[in-house]
């Protein structure tokens, strides 16, 4: 995982990129996470700077062409479509969902806001203790993600993007 910088952030951002990062590294089999506003914008990330590395290579093995903007975007269309869904089967809000593929799983779990906490892991990580830290993640993150701080963490992660953070 690239850690992005945290210099000049504020403590709950600072809280919230330990957070991200403390659960891609103590959770076997996460290959990437993203949290997305709820109106699908990318906040937080597990690998920041590789946005334009697998934008212009295309290459990547195994997960969304190796862009956390790429899981992002997936992550927010399968939230508005659980979302939807619920609607319509007038059952309450959406609480996670989980997709199982052959060669890897996708999680996606609401935030307090109405923000999404999304996971990429591999074929042989466990769903259960995924889905546990996952709900770890939202409980400790989602009390602290005002809209002053989704501003913060969208601007940071432009810079880090475009080159201003560097």
């Amino acid at each position: 995982m690239t850690a992005p910088s945290t210099f000049g952030l504020s403590s709950e951002a600072r809280n919230l990129h330990w957070l991200l990062t403390n659960l891609v590294e103590e959770v076997p089999g996460i290959q990437s996470v993203a949290v997305v506003s709820s109106d699908g914008l990318l906040l937080l990330s597990s690998d920041p700077g590789t946005n334009d590395e697998a934008r212009q290579t295309r290459t990547t093995p195994k997960g969304p062409r190796g862009s956390s903007a790429d899981l992002a975007t997936i992550v927010s269309g399968i939230g508005s479509l659980t979302i939807g869904a619920a609607k319509l089967m007038d059952s309450g809000g959406v609480k996670h969902t989980m997709v199982a593929m052959d060669e890897g799983s996708l999680f996606v779990m609401s935030i307090s806001d109405g923000s999404l906490l999304g996971v990429h892991g591999s074929a042989d990580s466990d769903m259960s203790v995924v889905a546990y830290h996952m709900a770890l993640f939202v409980g400790r993150a989602g009390h602290v993600l005002t809209p002053e701080l989704r501003s913060e963490l969208r601007q940071s992660l432009e810079s880090e993007t475009t080159g201003g953070g560097r």
